[in-house]
């Protein structure tokens, strides 16, 4: 069996995308409740790698991390039919007596990169919004959270086709240039630092790609005795 580059992975996602697959309410319920599925049968692993990582205790690692996620992925499974009603808006006078709906459409194929210092949940959190919007995703975890990297390598191949969701490791310095510059993504989602999110903006904008940046920042603290 070949092996396929990054660049063809990223391009099976269109033409898995390209298919309609993933547009079907029942196809993206289905999704979302593989993947809470998947968080709590690796919970235990989850929590003892973001130990590794980050001294996080279990308790601190439900609330910020694993909890937090299962609790986001509930609200969505509880919403979604009704975000992907058409809304009924006015009609301009062009185009009276016709009746007008704005559409909710997936965008197509979204990267999305996490940070270190909440490895988990800034990866997992926007997987969920994608998920449901309809889209194909290309994951990039953080090398700087190593154990959960690997952990979230396991449950994601685990839950997904490599087709609807792609986990891609590396040096973000280099991994992260070879793939926007090789293939248009219709959304970019990065979470880290300024400096960072400057490349990114670049890059995406080079190829008019719409970008969420997520910039972290210092927090002035006054502390007493």
């Amino acid at each position: 069996m070949a092996i396929l580059t990054i660049s063809e992975s990223i391009r099976q996602l269109r033409a898995w995308f390209n298919s309609g697959a993933t547009r079907p309410y029942a196809f993206r319920i289905q999704q979302l409740k593989a993947l809470d599925n998947a968080i709590k049968k690796f919970e235990k692993e989850i929590h003892e790698a973001l130990y590794t990582d980050l001294r996080k205790s279990p308790e601190e690692s439900w609330v910020t991390e694993t909890g937090f996620v299962r609790s986001e992925i509930r609200y969505t499974l509880k919403h979604l039919k009704q975000w992907m009603q058409p809304q009924a808006t006015s009609t301009n006078l062009l185009n009276f007596p016709s009746s007008s709906y704005i559409l909710q459409e997936p965008l197509g194929v979204v990267l999305i990169m996490g940070a270190w210092n909440y490895p988990f949940q800034l990866l997992m959190a926007p997987l969920i919004s994608a998920i449901a919007a309809g889209n194909s995703v290309v994951l990039k975890p953080s090398e700087h959270a190593p154990a959960t990297a690997a952990v979230m390598r396991e449950m994601v191949r685990s839950a997904f086709s490599d087709q609807y969701i792609l986990y891609v490791e590396g040096d973000g310095a280099e991994v992260v240039p070879l793939m926007m510059n090789d293939f248009r993504f219709d959304h970019v989602f990065y979470t880290g630092g300024g400096a960072v999110g400057k490349l990114v903006y670049k890059m995406a904008a080079e190829q008019l790609v719409p970008v969420t940046l997520e910039l972290g920042g210092k927090s002035p603290a006054i502390v007493e005795a």
